[in-house]
């Protein structure tokens, strides 16, 4: 048997998706919330990584946490106002959009550069307020631990995200669970893609 590792290696410079999603299954959540995943939907995941991170415009936001700024812990992008969008990202979204019947027309990234690199449990920022909402996103590069948990309380599901991985959250996903990528002592870089719609802000619930 060929090991996952082996496999994104040898695909490292032919790159494509998976535009039947016949690997695609979906799991379905409390709440009306669900995921759909798909191992390794987009091939030639390594190639593509190295291009973002040295094409992309990178950023770093600092907040404000318990009276001191702090540095947030990984990198960010838009595209195409921080850099060219890739052929096959363009591709990735026309099969999103005609899978899921959403126009993903917003395009961001995220950098976790090591181990150091994090998020916190959180909700999209304007999703978490919606009814519904519908984010999809692709890992490239080392897999990371991606945990999801029920606001309510109860038992977390736990993936490990890379190597051309796809990952649509959808339902209430984003209002009645969180996600949140956490430290880890060692790991190589990662870039999760993120297609989303671009939302009306209902504001505050």
């Amino acid at each position: 048997m060929i090991a996952r590792s082996q496999l994104g290696l040898f695909a490292a410079n032919e790159r494509g998706l998976d535009a039947s999603f016949a690997t695609l299954s979906r799991t379905e959540l409390s709440d009306g919330a669900w995921y759909d995943y798909a191992q390794g939907w987009l091939s030639g995941h390594e190639g593509l990584l190295q291009e973002l991170v040295g094409s992309v415009r990178w950023h770093q936001d600092e907040r404000s946490m318990y009276e001191r700024v702090v540095t947030v812990p990984r990198l960010y992008a838009t595209l195409p106002q921080d850099g060219p969008v890739p052929a096959v990202l363009e591709a990735a979204r026309k099969a999103l959009e005609a899978r899921y019947g959403e126009a993903f027309e917003r395009l961001s990234l995220g950098y976790y550069r090591t181990g150091e690199d994090s998020v916190a449990w959180h909700g999209d920022y304007v999703a978490r307020r919606l009814p519904s909402a519908t984010v999809a996103t692709v890992s490239v590069g080392a897999p990371r631990t991606f945990h999801l948990r029920p606001k309510a309380g109860g038992a977390r599901v736990t993936l490990a995200l890379g190597w051309g991985d796809l990952l649509v959250m959808g339902g209430s996903c984003q209002r009645t669970w969180e996600h949140a990528v956490p430290k880890l002592k060692h790991a190589a870089p990662r870039v999760a893609i993120m297609f989303r719609p671009v939302w009306r802000d209902p504001g505050p619930l």
